[in-house]
C-alpha cells in the first residue's frame, strides 16, 4: 500500500491496540531505515535504535513507561537512545510515518521511570532514551486509505489553522 505523504500525516493516529499479525522483516527494515535516514543537525545522527525482542526486557520496559499495555501488545518495539530532542523527534516521526505507509500503526510511549528504562535496555546511567516506539497492525483494521482525505481533515481534533498561523 502506498499512501501519499500528506494523507499519511493527516490520517496517522497513535494506536495503542495492535492485532496479533507479525510485521514482516522487510517492513521492519523500512521502518528502521526511515529512522536512520532522518535529517539531523550537522548530520551527527545522534541516535541508536534498540529493538526489544527479549520477553524479559519487554516486560521490564513495559513497567517503566506510562502505558505498559502498549509495550506488551506491540509486535515491534524500538527505543531511540539519544540526547538530541529535536533530532530524535524527527527520527521517531519518520519511523512512524514510514510504518503507517505500510499499514503499520504506532505510538510513542512516555517514559515514567528513566532509570528503569535504561536498566531494562542494558544502558548505562549516562545514556538517555528519547522515546520508546511501539508498532503493530491496528486491531481496528483501519488504514490511512480507509477514509477520503477530506473526511480525515474534518474528523481531526486539532485547533483550526487560522488559530495557529499569524502573518507578521
Amino acid at each position: 500500500m502506498d499512501v501519499d505523504a500528506f494523507l499519511a500525516i493527516v490520517s496517522k493516529r497513535d494506536t495503542r491496540r495492535y492485532a496479533d499479525n507479525p510485521i514482516p522483516n522487510e517492513v521492519e527494515r523500512r521502518i528502521l531505515e526511515a529512522g536512520r535516514l532522518s535529517g539531523s543537525a550537522r548530520n551527527r545522527q545522534p541516535w541508536r535504535f534498540l529493538v526489544v525482542e527479549s520477553a524479559e526486557r519487554r516486560e521490564r520496559l513495559a513497567e517503566a513507561v506510562y502505558e505498559p499495555a502498549n509495550v506488551r501488545g506491540a509486535r515491534l518495539i524500538v527505543a531511540i537512545a539519544g540526547r538530541s530532542g529535536l533530532d530524535c523527534g524527527r527520527c521517531a516521526q519518520n519511523m512512524m510515518l514510514a510504518a503507517w505507509n505500510d499499514g503499520v500503526a504506532s505510538c510513542p510511549n512516555g517514559i515514567a521511570d528513566a532509570d528503569r528504562v535504561r536498566s531494562s535496555l542494558g544502558l548505562g546511567e549516562d545514556d538517555e532514551v528519547a522515546t520508546v516506539l511501539t508498532f503493530g497492525y491496528p486491531a481496528s483494521g483501519r488504514t490511512g486509505e480507509s477514509r477520503p482525505l477530506d473526511e480525515w481533515l474534518a474528523r481531526v481534533d486539532r485547533k483550526p489553522l487560522d488559530e495557529l498561523v499569524e502573518r507578521i
